[in-house]
């Protein structure tokens, strides 16, 4: 934990809004996830979310023809030029109003973004150096209401724009002499989306109330005629005037007309329409919400408001199939450049599904909590993280992958508490359906269900390290329920707290279990010891959580006055305590009627989790902060910003004096409230502000924290999903015990030498990852043996945390499992000594293990299989063939019988 920790993933939310985007070799789908967007890697079955984020939630996604560019747009046109290869922030730029959505031209050179009733054409970055990446080249102006959405020719000679007015407008990228503008009418409602046809001027327009107009144009794209030299001298020229009283280059205007006079359309393309149809049938009124046409297949697929898609082929409007994926409506559909497969997201519950139509089954079926996630925990070998949401879902994600992989929808209420017992196999959780709940891993199901005698709504869960006893708290009757996993009774109920219990923690050495109470106490209830309290330990403030020290021999309260007190509880004594109140820096709320600095007083911390070491403990509350501090020296060691998202309420300390008029902030004035006045004042209490009102803002707030037991990662349950922390694997040059004479050169004459345990030693105090491995790589494996058993004990544990590492990305698996069986043989008994300051090391070693372990598993029992299946067909064979050679015997038997 000394080393400093990064963003590295977040799971837990899928699809947010805004559009997705498939790259260009068609197995990587692009998906906006709040103010972030994740890469999801469907063949390797991999999801990474980019260490980037804009200001507020992303609306649109473009990605250039190369895929290496991304330009991602937010609610209020701020957007930023991304590199998907390096994975960073290359520009910003801002538009001033929001933008609707972002298209590349096919060839690279141009983009268009479509803001309030124009389309604005920019030169492509990235072509060459240049010192501004956004150069705008052309504004189109043509339709009245916004626009919504682009479509570009093959060729990058013409594009098309939908409109809000029910007209879709034909531009020229370049100004051709028969084609500069076109409208086209012909809908009775916003136009969704509007495509071309492969390497054709002819349209296919698509309005919100399902109708789809099919438009022939009578010249084809080689037709296009340039503008002769003299008239476009002219028109460069008159802009050229406008020009020089600009500050900065405006780029040339086209001006469109819905309606021109005959002179102006004379030896000009023209449109006529040759079709219409009709989606729904008669009576069934569903909105039309999205749409992707595939042009090499012809392929058109539309997503509606009830959840529905349909596939055509055009341009005949055969249904090839329709399905239901949702019970929402489905805001963004992609397809791959095969067209085989289909992305669809869905806003309102946060779904993500990606369909192979041919085969209709899911390639990706993926879905975060729609409401927000309450707890997380990670299972003993950090492999997976179960969470909790007050959506009443328990799901299960694989840290290295970042994919779901069961969800349990047994609760009928918020999840309250989610935990995993000492043997990883089994998940339990509490909830306010006034159930708790055990779930197996093998087979996915809820084996037991522990209850209470009367209901009670269960706020907190904890189990003992043996998985045996299972208990409680409820937030009603402040009282502790005990229950046994092995017959699933209730075994005692604990009485004495005079308030909620808000927090309970075991020991993970002793069978002692610590309840924290809004009655100002936490109480110490020994199991084995005829079920009595064993200690109380006094505070000044209500107790909001508890967290015991993994080797037990510490506790670290956080009461709400927002100090947290470390306790040795053996003796009932206070061995420190931090004030962390005006480290937790509140945000005010947009409808806070007092400051930020006001409020902070009666804020404090509402979730605890010690590092895997136990030398430092993280905090966190209602806040956009993570704190970590370090218990011995009770100091502030980093503060981590989880989220710079300006989409969710409470993130600015203070609020923007232009919102504020003298009838009240504009911020309590609803758009489109209906009749009433329009003023939303939340409810006291109410946590998540008024969900019936159409303008909503989320607060940000972090619900609970955990700590990986291979010390690697910590993770935080967030407003904005769960986010995951690891440490920096980039380049840090952070030498151990260096001297002079350390230098790769060195290093690698001593391995020319073959004194292998020296060369080791020397790689390490030099600390560079490469280098470690080259030399440990260079021992021959009948060596490992000698060198493993010279090795000196401080390099023992050094090796093992890189063996880990190592062990993660290597091919060389039986070398490295080699290493790590000598090493735990030779050094196993000096090792438990130090067992509980290696237990985070040992368990990366054995999540590592653990993972080689399942997939060379998988490929041996398909190997056995097909082993299996050619033995069992040559014996068929065999069989075939004896019986063949019998019947012909038998009639060479009948037949020398008939002559004789």
């Amino acid at each position: 934990s000394s080393r400093p920790s990064q963003f590295s993933g977040l799971l837990g939310t899928v699809y947010r809004r805004g559009n997705l985007n498939f790259t260009r070799d068609g197995s990587t789908l692009i998906s906006p996830v709040g103010n972030r967007i994740s890469v999801f890697d469907l063949k390797n079955n991999k999801c990474e979310t980019f260490p980037l984020a804009t200001r507020l939630n992303i609306v649109c996604v473009g990605l250039s023809p190369d895929g290496s560019l991304a330009i991602l747009i937010d609610e209020e046109g701020a957007a930023l030029l991304v590199s998907l290869i390096g994975k960073c922030v290359i520009h910003r730029f801002y538009f001033h109003k929001p933008v609707h959505s972002v298209s590349f031209s096919p060839d690279g050179k141009k983009f268009v973004i479509t803001k309030d009733n124009v389309a604005l054409m920019y030169h492509a970055p990235g072509r060459k150096r240049e010192f501004n990446a956004f150069v705008l080249d052309k504004t189109y102006y043509g339709p009245y209401d916004e626009t919504t959405c682009i479509d570009w020719t093959d060729d990058s000679k013409c594009f098309a724009v939908g409109s809000k007015d029910m007209s879709t407008w034909v531009f020229g990228a370049e100004r051709w002499a028969n084609l500069i503008y076109y409208s086209l009418g012909g809908h009775k409602d916003i136009i969704v989306a509007c495509f071309f046809e492969e390497n054709s001027l002819d349209l296919y327009t698509i309005s919100q109330d399902a109708a789809l107009c099919v438009w022939q144009c009578d010249t084809e794209l080689s037709g296009l005629k340039p503008m002769p030299p003299k008239d476009a001298a002219r028109e460069e020229g008159a802009a050229k005037d406008d020009e020089e009283f600009l500050e900065e280059p405006k780029g040339e205007e086209v001006h469109g007309k819905a309606n021109p006079n005959k002179q102006e359309t004379r030896d000009k393309v023209k449109y006529s329409r040759v079709a219409k149809y009709f989606f729904n049938k008669e009576g069934d009124f569903n909105n039309l919400t999205s749409a992707a046409y595939h042009k090499k297949t012809h392929l058109l697929v539309t997503g509606f408001a009830s959840g529905i898609f349909h596939l055509h082929e055009l341009p005949d409007f055969n249904l090839i199939h329709s399905l239901s994926i949702s019970d929402q409506r489905i805001a963004s559909i992609s397809v791959n450049c095969t067209g085989d497969w289909i992305a669809f997201g869905c806003s309102g519950l946060g779904q993500l599904l990606v369909w192979e139509w041919q085969s209709e089954s899911y390639v990706l079926k993926q879905q975060g909590h729609f409401n927000s996630m309450v707890s997380l925990a990670y299972s003993p070998d950090g492999q997976y993280i179960v969470t909790g949401g007050e959506d009443g879902k328990v799901k299960v994600w694989n840290t290295s992958s970042s994919f779901c992989f069961v969800t349990f929808t047994e609760h009928t209420s918020g999840v309250t508490a989610v935990t995993f017992t000492s043997n990883g196999y089994v998940i339990l959780s509490a909830s306010l359906d006034g159930t708790v709940r055990a779930f197996d891993l093998h087979r996915y199901r809820n084996f037991r269900t522990f209850t209470s005698p009367r209901p009670r709504q269960f706020s907190c869960l904890a189990v003992d390290s043996s998985g045996e006893i299972v208990s409680a708290g409820s937030q009603d009757s402040f009282e502790i329920f005990i229950w046994s996993m092995q017959s699933g009774r209730l075994l005692d109920v604990l009485s004495g707290h005079e308030g909620p219990i808000s927090s309970l923690s075991f020991n993970p050495m002793k069978c002692v279990l610590a309840s924290a109470s809004w009655d100002k106490t936490v109480k110490l209830w020994d199991m084995l010891d005829s079920w009595r309290t064993k200690e109380t330990l006094i505070l000044n403030s209500d107790v909001l959580v508890v967290a015991f020290r993994p080797d037990g021999k510490e506790l670290a309260v956080a009461a709400l006055n927002g100090q947290i007190t470390f306790w040795d509880h053996e003796n009932a004594v206070q061995t420190g305590s931090i004030e962390g109140r005006h480290d937790l820096q509140m945000g005010r709320k947009e409808l806070d009627k007092i400051t930020a600095k006001q409020s902070a007083k009666g804020k404090s911390f509402t979730t605890l989790c010690y590092s895997a070491d136990g030398q430092s403990i993280l905090a966190g509350g209602l806040s956009k902060f993570v704190c970590i501090y370090n218990i011995k020296e009770q100091i502030l060691m980093k503060k981590f910003e989880i989220s710079c998202n300006f989409s969710l309420d409470a993130m600015e300390e203070y609020l923007d004096r232009r919102k504020m008029t003298e009838f009240g902030s504009m911020a309590l004035i609803d758009e489109g409230g209906g009749g009433e006045d329009g003023v939303a004042i939340p409810l006291p209490g109410v946590k998540r502000g008024d969900m019936s009102y159409r303008h909503f803002k989320p607060e940000i707030r972090v619900t609970c924290l955990r700590f990986s037991p291979t010390g690697r990662s910590w993770a935080a349950t967030t407003t904005e999903g769960l986010l995951i922390y690891s440490l920096d694997s980039g380049l840090i040059f952070d030498p151990f015990d260096l001297d002079i004479d350390v230098t790769p050169s060195n290093i690698r004459k001593t391995l020319h030498q073959k004194e292998y345990t020296r060369a080791i030693i020397m790689a390490f105090k030099l600390n560079e990852k490469k280098l470690i491995q080259e030399v440990i790589e260079a021992v021959p494996s009948n060596e490992v043996d000698v060198v493993c058993s010279s090795l000196p004990d401080l390099y023992v544990e050094k090796i093992l945390e890189f063996l880990a590492s190592a062990l993660e990305i290597s091919c060389h698996l039986e070398f490295y499992l080699i290493w790590a069986h000598k090493l735990l043989m030779l050094h196993g008994q000096k090792l438990k000594t130090r067992s509980v300051k290696l237990l985070p090391v040992i368990q990366f070693l054995q999540k590592s293990i653990q993972r080689h372990f399942e997939d060379v598993s998988k490929l041996c029992e398909w190997n056995i299989y097909n082993i299996k299946y050619a033995l069992a067909i040559s014996q068929q064979r065999g069989m075939k063939r004896l019986a063949e050679e019998a019947s012909v015997d038998e009639d060479l038997d009948s037949d020398s019988d008939c002559l004789m």
